[in-house]
């Protein structure tokens, strides 16, 4: 099953000097490389579409987002590791990143401007950064970034459209670069969506958050999204009893 395949081929961290090893190893110089987020609503798209899955297994790295891919993990007989928050962790490669060319692509105006203007406040007062909105064509992407060659590129899409571009990009461009999979995060630098408490995403529940600010927006996705998940996530742990886990 596709879960299980992609479970299996998540990155595991275990520790803040892990967190940074990895951190160091996705800016250091080389080929273009895709880093992605998974979290529960994107285990239910991964069941239901398979490019989706395909854009995420071609991904360089995969880290888990969230309690539910760590019970799902868990449930498969594999190690969840640490969670790595979006919200935490791309920070976090942002000021590493710092006197680097960047690049934001997503959302839309004011809150893309003001997404750049926190980038370069909090996380990398010397790097440029350029930025585009969320919904030009594939292509446009490609020749914003071969033109200024930004070192890391935000993509703040809904999936499955930010992995796919991801993974186009990282095949267009010729040049060392770092594509991260961001969802909301320029939303977040922007100021459209305000941030959980610290501790909620440190925890996994930034969705019980977001429902509640927005129950109408998240409805789908979190009241039925949830159940289902779990419903999956056992029936996955209940093939691997019977039959091992070479059939999940």
């Amino acid at each position: 099953m596709r879960w299980y395949q992609l479970v299996r081929s998540m990155a595991r961290v275990s520790t803040a000097r892990g967190e940074e090893q990895l951190v160091d190893w996705l800016l250091r110089p080389g080929e273009a490389r895709v880093l992605a987020f998974v979290n529960a609503p994107a285990m239910n798209l991964v069941a239901e579409s398979e490019p989706f899955y395909q854009a995420l297994m071609s991904a360089d790295v995969v880290v888990r987002d969230g309690i539910g891919v760590s019970l799902l993990m868990q449930l498969c007989n594999q190690a969840p590791g640490q969670n790595l928050n979006a919200r935490e962790l791309i920070p976090k490669v942002l000021t590493r990143s710092n006197g680097l060319p960047l690049a934001l692509f997503g959302t839309r105006e004011p809150w893309l401007s003001r997404a750049r203007n926190a980038v370069r406040e909090k996380f990398a007062p010397d790097s440029e950064c350029v930025v585009a909105h969320g919904h030009l064509q594939l292509q446009d992407y490609i020749r914003i970034a071969a033109q200024h060659r930004p070192r890391v590129i935000v993509l703040g899409m809904d999936m499955p459209r930010q992995e796919q571009v991801a993974v186009a990009l990282g095949a267009a461009l010729g040049s060392p670069c770092l594509i991260v999979c961001g969802g909301a995060i320029i939303d977040f630098l922007g100021g459209k969506v305000p941030w959980a408490p610290r501790w909620m995403r440190r925890s996994g529940l930034e969705w019980l958050f977001r429902l509640a600010r927005e129950p109408r927006r998240f409805w789908d996705r979190y009241v039925h999204g949830n159940p289902l998940f779990v419903k999956r996530a056992l029936s996955i742990a209940a093939r691997s009893l019977r039959h091992g886990p070479q059939i999940a």
